[in-house]
């Protein structure tokens, strides 16, 4: 069975940060370590990251943080080894471009 091409995905740099750790489902730890999101809660500017290793993190909402430059910079050491990411999701975040002009901006879709 031939493997699946994964395409280059284009996102907005300056996109809003917790809608781009929603989508991307990753999450770079202090320690280098990229870990697989499970369950992402949103109250105010904290966010609460419960990974698949089931570790907590409470973010704050800064397109300028660490973690923000690290998921826009694809700057990880190791993945984690308990959270399991799929070689075909760390291969697709190799992939993806983030541009000031052109991609795409994930808006949240609106309840008409």
């Amino acid at each position: 069975m031939a493997a699946k091409k994964i395409k280059d995905t284009t996102i907005r740099k300056r996109i809003d940060f917790f809608i781009l750790v929603e989508k991307i489902k990753l999450w770079p730890s202090r320690s280098g370590t990229l870990h697989g999101i499970k369950v992402f809660t949103v109250t105010g500017v904290l966010a609460e990251i419960t990974t698949h290793c089931n570790k907590t993190f409470v973010i704050r909402h800064s397109r300028r943080s660490r973690a923000a430059r690290w998921l826009r910079n694809k700057w990880y050491f190791r993945s984690c080894q308990k959270c399991r990411i799929p070689e075909w999701k760390i291969e697709k975040y190799r992939k993806t471009r983030f541009d000031q002009h052109r991609g795409s901006l994930f808006r949240k879709e609106t309840d008409s």
